[in-house]
């Protein structure tokens, strides 16, 4: 939590003036009982009369007034720290989640992001805004409370003194066995949202195999896991209410047995003995509050160090002086070995090739190949393990990841479209391109038709996911945005698995058409797609099995070529 609380300092007046408003109600709340000790001593017994009763009771309803007034202006400045706080922490938070490699998300997961930016923020939020409101008004109010005892009275000092003691042992000893519990309530709930968000993402699947009841039944494991942790959680903090009560009540018996035994002595008034009691109620009541703040910091700890293990992560991106080769190939991979963990096997062993400006590279091999893997080192997803890849002769972590992906046009495996509208998607690639040029980006993509299609045209409605368009349409408007910025390179990735034959044919025709001629690497299954590449490199379990032309290699590479005869039949290959 100590790491997070500079996230207050924007913040410092309001959390300044929360706490002093609350002290200055705490104040003018002792001094309540003091008054009313003084109604019952001096005007009621002591005969001073009507009048200064009266007078009295005005400067209580005035001490309640002034604490009304203190009370608001804190609960203000409390809920606007707190909501200042939780503001730049998910900004920091979600700027961290975008720094992060592909490596350190894959490993946190998306659910368990989520609930981070959700969930534990949340939860942290409501705890700064606890403590601002109770921090100090609780303290000033239990100890201001014991020391007005010990003025009025030396031994019901010591009996409020006691119970204060074990009060406060009590509280920590719960405090201190509550938060591992809560931090494991957070991380079943991690699971529960990891399970939701696979049910519903994957719901046709589940449908189409008719295991409805099965995950019902598996989310209902879930669930009950999480109703478990939180039950005990909750029912080891619900003993701070009774346990408080419990002392209390006994720290008042002591004190009215005393008491009584003191003013039939003669060595105490009346008023002082109402005031003990009503100092004491305060601190019942106080403790109360203390309890439940106790349980939701108790929280916000946990959360808070959940959050601070994101913040606190680096990622795993290296990057080194740009230092320039001369006489080196626009793109070149030099003995490049990747592995996404280090105690993990090779994603890709020794992979060597290079690419010049304009050309065509095919990319070809079996699931899990390592296709994927070897794209994604050329925008510096990740960081080779070792070997070199090296853009016009500056290896790619001497760029900023703004520089080098600035050269990109990146078309992942998924094709991927946010709410908006089609111009709003195309234009992520390039922000002021004008209408002109995005159409001319979906004509090169084959998607003229799509738009059309629309009666709104480029100002079509997109919803979450591009779930109102086919597969086909979602890859060509995804090849579109890629082309708006017009890259130096442009990397296709299994992004025409969808298209049918005739109109991949004519993607990759008018992709050979481009004036600015970038770079391009296709990744595809189907050797149709990449038999005119000027350079073919076929993967096996992550090495190089072929590089070559498509005729080069159906001459000199048996995977290569039982691919491709999978595919078409010998007789096919004649004609």
């Amino acid at each position: 939590m100590r790491k997070l609380l500079k996230y207050l300092v924007s913040y410092k007046r309001e959390s300044v003036l929360a706490p002093l408003f609350k002290f200055l109600e705490a104040c003018f709340e002792l001094i309540v009982p003091l008054v009313v000790s003084a109604i019952i001593d001096n005007g009621i017994t002591g005969g001073k009369g009507t009048t200064y009763i009266i007078e009295m009771c005005l400067i209580l309803v005035a001490l309640g007034a002034v604490g009304l007034v203190c009370a608001v202006f804190a609960q203000y400045f409390a809920a606007k720290a707190a909501a200042g706080f939780a503001k730049y922490l998910r900004r920091d938070l979600f700027n961290k989640m975008q720094s992060l490699s592909y490596s350190e998300i894959d490993g946190l997961g998306t659910s368990r992001m989520i609930t981070r930016m959700t969930s534990d923020v949340n939860q942290v939020q409501s705890g700064v805004n606890m403590v601002l409101r109770l921090f100090m008004r609780s303290p000033v109010i239990v100890f201001g409370a014991m020391i007005c005892a010990f003025l009025i009275d030396a031994l019901a000092g010591g009996i409020f003194a006691i119970a204060i003691a074990v009060l406060c042992i009590i509280v920590f000893s719960i405090l201190l066995v509550t938060i591992p519990l809560y931090r494991r309530v957070q991380g079943n709930l991690d699971g529960i949202t990891t399970y939701t968000r696979e049910s519903l993402t994957g719901a046709r699947v589940i449908r189409a195999f008719c295991n409805e009841d099965k995950e019902i039944a598996a989310y209902n494991k879930q669930n009950a896991a999480l109703r478990h942790s939180q039950t005990f959680a909750g029912w080891v903090s619900a003993l701070m209410n009774p346990l408080t009560y419990a002392v209390i009540n006994i720290g008042v018996i002591a004190l009215l047995y005393t008491g009584a035994l003191k003013v039939d002595a003669g060595t105490l008034s009346t008023g002082d003995v109402v005031a003990l009691y009503n100092y004491i109620s305060q601190i019942l009541v106080e403790l109360i509050k203390l309890a439940n703040l106790i349980i939701t910091v108790t929280k916000s700890f946990a959360c808070a160090g959940r959050l601070s293990e994101v913040l606190s992560m680096q990622s795993s991106l290296k990057h080194g002086e740009k230092i320039k080769a001369e006489g080196m190939p626009y793109i070149s991979f030099d003995g490049v070995c990747m592995k996404y963990a280090p105690d993990a096997g090779n994603a890709l062993t020794d992979v060597s090739f290079t690419a010049e400006r304009g050309d065509t590279i095919g990319i070809i091999g079996g699931t899990g190949s390592g296709k994927t893997t070897l794209v994604n080192l050329i925008p510096h997803f990740y960081d080779a393990s070792s070997g070199t890849v090296s853009i016009d002769g500056i290896n790619v972590n001497g760029y900023t990841d703004e520089e080098i992906r600035s050269k990109c046009g990146i078309v992942p495996q998924k094709a991927v479209l946010f709410n908006g509208t089609i111009a709003e998607n195309l234009r992520w690639g390039k922000p002021d391109a004008t209408e002109d040029e995005l159409m001319q980006a979906v004509e090169t993509a084959q998607a003229a038709d799509v738009i059309r299609a629309k009666k709104y045209g480029l100002n079509e409605k997109v919803e979450q996911g591009g779930l109102n368009f086919s597969g086909g349409q979602r890859q060509r408007l995804t090849i579109a945005r890629a082309l708006v910025r017009k890259p130096e390179i442009l990397i296709l990735d299994d992004s025409a698995s969808a298209l049918d034959y005739a109109t991949d044919a004519r993607l990759r025709q008018s992709l050979k058409s481009l004036d600015y001629k970038p770079t391009v690497f296709i990744v595809s299954q189907r050797t149709s797609s990449i038999r005119n590449a000027d350079k073919i490199i076929v993967l096996d379990h992550g090495a190089v099995a072929g590089i070559g032309t498509h005729e080069e290699l159906l001459e000199n590479c048996p995977l290569y070529r039982e691919i491709h005869y999978s595919q078409y039949e010998k007789k096919e290959e004649a004609l």
